[in-house]
């Protein structure tokens, strides 16, 4: 018996039914005419610094939907559709704006046209719309309008070293849900105008990759030369934790030059160093922790250890109305499982680059037949990888299902064993085939026709008058919170920010002064 088939036996169904999932999906408001909309987040929406179910992500134009932490699949994605149709319902008594189901984004204007998000007055909305502003200088505002969906994920019992040990495992096998739920091989031309890429032309205004899975992870996406000389180690918090501090306290020569303030006084940034925050750190995965107010996430996670994985790889699924389905979020519950339980060595520096090269040919490549990876300096089939990783998980998903019952957790793993056997069933190839059929190629038109459609489906569900009263109570709360906030503030901005980027707040030395809301 294997070392992952004894530790599965070891597991309790009482520990797999406390297995626990959340969703954050992020996407552009678009026009009918599949440009990019810049009006202001609706205020009927509640206040976007305060809202718990309703945000933005970089862009005033960039709705996030969250829901809150799920024991089942179908009650997450419940509350995922019932936040949806009230946006949809809240979008449409204003004018005929949809949500871009695409990761890759629609029709942009010239870079500084894109609105940063808008938080009001306070220190805190005016230091997150000031982070952005940083981002923008950083990276150029096209790369952060890039959407995607993040899978909150957790298990009762389980140790920082053995998150840890997970995400090891999750960054050496991420070419998988690369492969398997990819859904960005193609992008409007408007987007790499006047920079460097590796794309092909097709149709009169989209570029793509022939077998790309996911230009959202590849180098088009969210990629940084000044990050990609962290060679950020997952062997342990410690580790983790002193690579992160450096980043956030080491000045960083190109950010410098940018400076803090402008000339006329403006912020450009929050702070000159490698990372303004932990956020703006990228990766596909993250170890988290609930923050307490004022609290930094990295000295919450030296405080008291990683709480939950947030997973960051995956493309909003333009076949599905709230950008994923029940079938992968079932997938990912035994890939996670399966990363937590397989044996997980340490990494090293050649790893990391290896993780970093096979996530960059997926992306571009994952489809190819024939195509290679790197696993330990040595050349391996993709395909047969991939099939090694879905065998490994058959027991897994049989655990699952015998826990929870039925056969969903089997269906789904089989599921993505024909799909990785059958390269044109993938969401990636789908895309492609639909583009091609329908839309004379154009991924415009193929993601206004899925946006428009997943418009009427939710517009069209049951929708009742104590839900919308729900809903807008839940706006008015919000709102009410943002005054609150605002008028409590004493201390200037720059007092503030000076606090907030302090290393004091790393975990390194105590917290101290005076609290300050996370940003």
């Amino acid at each position: 018996m294997s070392t992952l088939q004894e530790r599965l036996k070891a597991l309790p169904a009482s520990r797999m039914l406390g297995m626990r999932r959340g969703i954050e999906r992020e996407s552009l408001r678009s026009q009918p005419d599949g440009k990019l909309a810049l009006t202001p987040h609706p205020a009927a929406l509640g206040s976007a610094l305060t809202h718990p179910n309703i945000t933005t992500d970089f862009s005033e134009s960039q709705l996030e939907l969250i829901t809150g932490v799920h024991a089942d699949v179908e009650a997450c994605l419940a509350e995922l559709r019932e936040v949806h149709q009230f946006t949809y319902r809240t979008l449409a008594a204003a004018g005929d704006e949809s949500m871009w189901l695409a990761s890759m984004p629609c029709g942009l204007p010239s870079d500084e046209t894109i609105p940063l998000g808008r938080y009001g007055t306070s220190n805190v909305g005016r230091a997150k719309s000031v982070y952005r502003m940083g981002l923008s200088h950083r990276y150029g505002r096209r790369m952060q309008t890039i959407s995607g969906v993040h899978y909150n994920w957790s298990l009762p019992e389980v140790t920082s070293e053995e998150y840890f040990a997970l995400i090891r495992n999750f960054r050496r096998h991420a070419f998988l849900p690369l492969v398997l739920f990819g859904a960005s091989p193609a992008v409007c031309a408007s987007f790499v105008e006047g920079r460097p890429h590796e794309l092909q032309p097709i149709g009169e205004y989209t570029m793509h990759m022939p077998h790309g899975t996911s230009l959202r992870m590849g180098r088009l996406g969210y990629q940084s030369e000044a990050q990609a000389s962290l060679a950020v180690s997952y062997n342990s918090l410690d580790g983790y934790g002193a690579s992160l501090a450096d980043a956030l306290t080491r000045p960083y020569p190109a950010y410098e030059a940018i400076g803090v303030r402008n000339l006329g006084g403006e912020y450009n940034q929050l702070a000159t160093t490698l990372l303004q925050i932990e956020n703006e750190f990228y990766g596909t995965i993250r170890p988290k922790r609930v923050i307490f107010p004022g609290e930094r996430p990295l000295h919450a996670l030296r405080e008291r250890g990683v709480e939950y994985v947030e997973v960051r790889l995956l493309d909003l699924d333009p076949f599905s109305a709230v950008g994923i389905q029940a079938q992968t979020m079932r997938w990912l519950d035994v890939f996670l499982l399966h990363c937590l339980l397989a044996d997980s060595p340490p990494d090293s520096r050649e790893e990391i680059a290896e993780i970093g090269h096979n996530q960059h040919l997926t992306a571009a490549r994952g489809r190819e037949p024939g195509l290679h990876l790197h696993r330990h300096g040595q050349a391996v089939p993709l395909v047969a990888w991939g099939a090694q990783i879905l065998a490994e998980c058959e027991p897994i998903a049989a655990a699952l299902d015998a826990a929870h019952g039925g056969h969903a957790h089997q269906e789904a793993v089989a599921a993505a064993q024909a799909a990785l056997a059958a390269p044109q069933t993938l969401p990636s190839a789908r895309v492609l085939a639909a583009m091609a059929e329908r839309h004379g190629h154009s991924f415009i038109d193929f993601t206004r026709e899925r946006s428009k459609a997943a418009r009427d489906e939710l517009l069209a569900l049951p929708w009742s008058q104590a839900q919308q009263q729900d809903w807008e109570a839940r706006s008015a709360e919000s709102v009410a919170a943002q005054a609150r906030i605002e008028a409590a503030d004493t201390m200037p901005f720059e007092q503030y920010r000076e606090q907030y980027v302090s290393p004091d707040r790393l975990g390194l030395r105590p917290l101290r002064g005076e609290a300050l809301l996370a940003i």
